[in-house]
């Protein structure tokens, strides 16, 4: 056997255990990843599961629902299991839409309450996420006042300088007070001249009477639902001072017609046609000037160039004089000494 050989058989000696050793690491993390999460979900009690439910619920389920503060987008869900079976509601929790497109009556009666909002499903709503929202509810309902009950909606009357304000926070002058979005940036309203405002969400200039008056316009503004809306607005809600001024500037809107959008998209072209003809004539006059001051003199040059060449060869096309025809100088000859 070479010395050749001897080396390969030494590293292949070495590396059998080796990649065999690597081989059983992978089966072991496999084994780990595959079965300790059942385990320990049969071993732990179900409270140590359950601890993060009201997090939850408040992030997921505290847009559209209280828990005794009153209908907001959805119902009120203090004692919903006596409205209700458990397994019904889980159901629901799990598919909304299944169980409104199935006809069920009581569904469907949710769904006009809400103003044809059917409820989303909820990021990892499980069947167990959702016995452990029951429990929950079922808690916070036996409580005097629920830490769910919600933001109340104020029932002062609405005066001047709400309706200004809420003009503002619609418009973006005034900022949101925890960095929610204007309302400009999507929807348009009567009074937004020019370009008007966004065209993602409807014209709000009748949302007042759309949404059936003051407690349903608040309540919705209070926990929009909307799949564009309740994005932005899950972690950054309105005040409840921004609530109420919003709500008088659109109830002080109720009674005026809704801006034309066709007339917003003339506007737009026309602006458009005006602001390239602008840079038109900018850019003619701006190499007005680069014509005189750089390329003129450069023409200078080529034609006082071209004109010298024209003069020698005028030159040379002129005839001869007599006196070089016969070889003698016009000038008179020296004369010599005396």
């Amino acid at each position: 056997m070479t010395d050749q050989e001897r080396s390969t058989d030494s590293f292949h000696s070495y590396l059998t255990p080796t990649a065999r050793l690597f081989s059983d690491c992978t089966r072991l993390r496999l084994l780990i990843y595959c079965w300790l999460p059942p385990v320990l979900m049969a071993l732990l009690p179900s409270e140590a599961w359950a601890q993060d439910t009201p997090d939850y619920y408040r992030q997921n389920c505290m847009n559209c629902h209280t828990i005794g503060g009153g209908k907001l987008t959805g119902p009120d869900l203090k004692n919903v299991s006596e409205r209700k079976d458990a397994e019904w509601l889980i159901r629901f929790m799990q598919n909304p839409k299944a169980v409104v497109d199935s006809g069920d009556p009581y569904a469907a009666k949710l769904v006009e309450e809400s103003r044809g909002v059917v409820m989303p499903v909820a990021p990892g709503m499980s069947r167990y996420r959702a016995e452990q929202i029951l429990k929950l509810i079922e808690e916070e309902s036996k409580l005097e006042e629920s830490q769910f009950r919600g933001m109340q909606i104020s029932n002062k009357p609405f005066a001047e300088a709400d309706r200004f304000a809420g003009h503002e926070l619609f418009v973006g002058r005034r900022r949101l007070e925890n960095g929610g979005t204007a309302c400009i940036a999507c929807h348009s309203m009567y009074d937004i001249a020019a370009l008007g405002g966004g065209r993602l969400g409807p014209d709000l200039t009748l949302v007042y009477e759309r949404l059936q008056g003051r407690n349903s316009l608040a309540a919705w503004l209070m926990a929009p639902a909307t799949e564009t809306m309740q994005p932005i607005f899950k972690d950054h809600p309105l005040t409840g001072d921004e609530i109420h001024s919003l709500t008088a500037y659109f109830a002080a809107s109720a009674q005026h017609r809704e801006s034309d959008a066709s007339v917003s998209r003339i506007t737009f072209l026309l602006l458009g046609l005006a602001i390239a003809a602008a840079i038109i004539f900018a850019f003619d006059a701006i190499w007005k000037g680069r014509f005189s001051g750089v390329r003129s003199p450069l023409v200078e040059t080529v034609n006082a160039k071209q004109h010298r060449t024209e003069e020698a060869h005028a030159e040379q096309q002129q005839p001869p004089s007599r006196s070089e025809l016969l070889g003698v100088s016009d000038q008179s000859p020296p004369r010599g000494d005396s």
